[in-house]
This record gives C-alpha cells, structure tokens and sequence, in this order.
C-alpha cells in the first residue's frame, strides 16, 4: 500500500484528478468507480477543471456508483445517483449512459445487488475506484465486521453513519435511510487500482488501521492491505496518527517519476 501526505485537500484532490487523467491519457474509456460525501469534491472540481481546460478528454469515461440509499424515492436530491450525476456525470459533460448504478428502489432488492455485480463485470470492471473511509473504518457502507469477501448485497447502517450523514437530511438522523445497498469488500478489491483519500483529524484513527493495523473486518479498510495496487492519500491531520508518517514521506518524496499514481 502507498501512502501519500500532502498539506491539505485541494493538494490531495490535485492529485488525484491528475492520476486520472493519467489513467484516462492510456484509456479513455476507463470505468470510473466514485464515492460520495464531501471528502471527495476537490477530486472531482480539480478534474472538472482539468477536462474544461482542455487537459483531458473525458467524453469517452464511464462512472460506476459505490453504494446507494435503499428506499429513496426516484429522483431524491440525496440519493447517490442523483449526488454523482450532480457532483461527477453533469460536470465532466457526460450523458446519463455513462453512469452504472444499483437501484435502490427495486422491489426485489437481492435482485438488483446481482444484478449490479454482474453489470460491473460486463463492462469489464473498474479501472480506478475513488474512496473514502468512515470514522469507524468502513469503506463503501461496508460497516465493521462486514465480511472481506462480500459482494454487492444490502446492509444495515450504523447509528454512528446514520448520524454521520444526517448533515446531508438537514441534520435530522429520522430521515436518513437504515439500509443501504453497497459493493461489497471482495467486489471492490477487483478494481484494478484503489485510491482512498481522508482528511481532517476525525479520520486520524481510521487511516491509521487501515494502513498500520491489522487485516480485520473490525476496520472493513484495512482489506486495502491486500490489493496489488492500493494508493491511500492523506492530509497532515488525517495522518496525524501514522506511526511510519516519516517513512512514508520519505518513500514517496523518493518515488521514480514514471510510476505515476
């Protein structure tokens, strides 16, 4: 796992979008798998500026949505389809044929989670997958003790996650869904390379066990440990709680240039 601090969340997010538009340099048909939440803007602003600038086309990039809200109305504000197509489809001027999603609103909610397991495969899987991580560790809404060989199935939220994105329903926890339906651990590890970015102190304890502990379903994020090819970015408040913080600055200071993200 690599893992890069950089001063702040715009400094991450730079570096992110140019990872991507990397990526979209070699394959400007990539699968794109994106999160929400607020962590991730600066990545998705820094390459919406980087594509309306004329530094990369994206015309041909497709986005694959990580979780979505089960039960939300079609055309909710807050449900995860409609976050993505306004925070990353609208913005990079993509059409509404370059998103895949799950249906939270399917009357057959297994159903639908294979359906979009198998939708991921067809389209030959997710070049780059976009994370974040939660206060206690999940990635996705894979909450702890979630299975690290899950599929794409429904869960059940945390109080914890339920009042951690009730600033999203106006602050009021009632609105907020219980279930979910989210890639599972194992369905996410198939992407071929997985970037998490966290910022700001509240996630200091987090970042620290998914890099530096051990492999455990207690802390779903640490299962990047496992993959060939997992980047964690990290402002200097998030990795406040490295213990190898030096030798990670150390090592990526010293990265050959051609390795790219």
């Amino acid at each position: 796992m690599e893992v890069v601090i950089v001063p702040d969340a715009k400094a991450g997010g730079e570096l992110i979008a140019q990872g991507i538009t990397d990526l979209l340099r070699r394959k400007p048909d990539a699968l794109l798998g994106v999160a929400t939440g607020s962590t991730p803007l600066p990545v998705y602003e820094a390459l919406t500026a980087k594509v309306r600038a004329g530094e990369v086309d994206a015309s041909r990039a497709r986005i694959a949505q990580l979780d979505e809200y089960v039960g939300l109305p079609a055309g909710h504000p807050e449900s995860y389809r409609s976050v993505v197509l306004r925070e990353v489809v609208e913005p990079l001027g993509l059409s509404a044929d370059a998103f895949l999603g799950p249906d939270g609103s399917a009357h057959d909610v297994q159903s639908a989670c294979e359906a979009y397991d198998a939708a991921l495969a067809t389209a030959g899987g997710v070049d780059l997958q976009l994370l974040g991580v939660g206060t206690d560790g999940h990635i996705g809404f894979n909450e702890p003790c979630s299975s690290l060989a899950s599929r794409t199935r429904i869960k059940t939220l945390t109080e914890q996650t339920r009042a951690d994105n009730a600033r999203f329903f106006g602050g009021d926890i009632e609105q907020v869904p219980h279930h979910v339906i989210t890639q599972g651990i194992g369905t996410i590890l198939e992407a071929r390379h997985l970037v998490l970015l966290a910022t700001g102190e509240g996630k200091a304890e987090a970042v620290a066990a998914t890099v530096e502990g051990p492999v455990a379903a207690v802390c779903p994020a640490s299962a990047l440990q496992l993959h060939p090819h997992a980047t964690v970015v990290v402002d200097e408040a998030a990795a406040s709680k490295l213990k190898l913080a030096d030798y990670f600055r150390h090592t990526y200071a010293n990265k050959p240039g051609w390795q790219g993200l």
